[in-house]
């Protein structure tokens, strides 16, 4: 394709646009150089995980874990206590997912502060 084109032009205009892009090429390579570190420090950065993070996540997966786990033992001990079989279970373990839930939302400060004074209350 090149070569085509030298044969029509003669040889020299070809030349001259190498040489454009050959210019054009080095400040290309010269610009990425100057990017290069930029770049490695953030996906450096992106690639580190947050121990915060993780500990953060492990504490909301185990708030809601242990809200089933616990309204599935009350459940359980309540049929075997009262012989009722499967209904302890079944309302127990919907109100430990429940309170699972709300646990997971007090944790992440998700919803309202319960504790705090009510809005038209006077201090």
């Amino acid at each position: 394709m090149a070569g085509d084109a030298r044969e029509r032009n003669g040889g020299e205009q070809p030349i001259a646009d190498e040489a454009a892009l050959s210019a054009r090429l080095e400040r290309l390579g010269e610009e990425l150089a100057h990017a290069k570190p930029s770049r490695q420090r953030e996906n450096n950065t992106a690639q580190r995980s947050d121990p915060s993070a993780i500990a953060r996540g492990f504490r909301l997966s185990t708030e809601l874990v242990a809200g089933v786990l616990v309204g599935a033992a009350i459940g359980w001990l309540i049929d075997h206590w009262l012989r009722i079989s499967p209904w302890g279970m079944i309302v127990f373990l919907l109100l430990g997912f429940a309170a699972g839930v709300l646990n997971v939302m007090r944790a992440a400060g998700v919803g309202h502060d319960y504790t705090a004074t009510p809005p038209d209350s006077k201090q």
